[in-house]
């Protein structure tokens, strides 16, 4: 774990160099919309620190994963979707990871299909 990436967009967000609609923070974690929604409600829960990834972060034990699911449940409430939404961690290529720092998507207010890739 490195506290930041120079090359990450997602570390420019959380050092506030890169501008995002942030909804929440949290002592590890950062709440922002995403800019490509793919339901109504679309938030990246980001880590503060920089975790390529799910495993890589819950390897180093910090908590963040607990964190992290406990933020999105709270911007679930908030957006009005903890009725029913997904939260989804991609990891890897072939996960459909695109950016390599540890963040979760919440997705609600619409029906979530399954299969859902």
């Amino acid at each position: 774990m490195a506290e930041r990436d120079p090359e990450c967009p997602f570390c420019g967000i959380v050092a506030g160099e890169i501008p995002g609609e942030v909804l929440r923070e949290g002592p590890q974690t950062i709440a922002v919309r995403d800019i490509n929604p793919q339901a109504p409600t679309h938030v990246l829960v980001l880590s503060r620190s920089h975790f390529p990834d799910a495993a890589s972060a819950a390897a180093a034990g910090t908590g963040i994963l607990d964190e992290l699911v406990s933020e999105a449940h709270e911007v679930a409430k908030a957006e009005g979707v903890s009725d029913g939404y997904r939260l989804v961690l991609n990891t890897g290529l072939r996960g459909g990871q695109t950016v390599f720092h540890l963040h979760g998507h919440v997705l609600g207010g619409r029906g979530m299909e399954w299969p859902p890739g």
